[in-house]
């Protein structure tokens, strides 16, 4: 078995692989911090309280946009889980090509994604990845990973909105009935949801005809992303698994053999 962990700006989410088979998955905010023993105990917990033996896990990957809890969960994972786990960064094997103007720039995430997208769908494909940021990546037929576009996610519209105005009221995210809101809380949700559908809608259109690729797949993927791709007959397919998916292939590209 092998530990997959993708730190976000939101949440660590955790996924346990037999072979090729996601077994199960648990999460804990990236917002607390921890000590390394901290780690090691909660994630012993959560294997535990999901039947996973931790003796059967024989290995580690974790990919992070939050550098300032690297220390202590790589600590924890040596530690409690007596595995050294592999970073996804700079000289790692991806089988996808970066050609962008700086590749060092390029997040984590986006790289564990747009190598899942690859693999299991093939190429051209755009990946969306509705996460604290909305993030769109092309990824060519044969490969090549060098355009994305970077959009505020939905919870941080939101979260402006009832931070940034004294009588705006915090509120759940979903599609209200109608767009045609008559109340206070309806309206902010209209904005929300029906201004993320449009977002989406465009910035797909606008990438298909300026590549001039017309059989683009489109694939999305995080928290929020099933209500915006239930919406819009421009996501082709929705996978909520598709990070840690990413994260298992590039372990098996890196790690195979040993």
């Amino acid at each position: 078995m092998i530990l997959v962990i993708d730190v976000g700006n939101t949440n660590i989410t955790f996924g346990v692989y037999e072979s090729k088979k996601l077994v199960t998955t648990f999460r804990m905010t990236s917002r607390t911090m921890r000590t390394s023993d901290e780690y090691g105990t909660e994630i012993l917990a959560m294997l535990q309280n999901n039947q996973i033996d931790r003796r059967k896990v024989g290995g580690a990957i974790i990919a992070s946009v939050v550098p300032k809890v690297m220390h202590a969960l790589i600590g924890a994972v040596v530690r409690y889980l007596h595995t050294e786990p592999l970073i996804v960064g700079s000289g790692i094997k991806t089988g996808i090509k970066i050609t962008s103007e700086n590749p060092k720039e390029i997040g984590p995430d986006r790289i564990v994604d747009v190598v899942a997208a690859y693999e299991k769908y093939g190429g051209p494909v755009l990946v969306l990845d509705f996460g604290t940021a909305t993030t769109y990546d092309l990824v060519t037929e044969d490969g090549r990973f060098g355009v994305g576009i970077t959009a505020p996610g939905i919870r941080i519209s939101a979260k402006a909105l009832w931070e940034d105005t004294a009588r705006l009221p915090e509120v759940e995210i979903k599609k209200p009935d109608s767009i045609l809101a008559r109340e206070t809380i309806s309206s902010m949700q209209a904005g929300l949801v029906y201004g993320q559908i449009g977002q989406t809608e465009y910035i797909i259109n606008q990438v298909k005809k300026e590549t001039g690729i017309t059989d683009l797949k489109v694939v999305a993927t995080g928290g929020l992303g099933r209500i915006i791709a239930d919406e819009t007959d421009t996501i082709d397919i929705y996978d909520s698994a598709l990070t840690l998916d990413g994260l298992r292939i590039l372990y098996e590209k890196n790690c195979s053999g040993k």
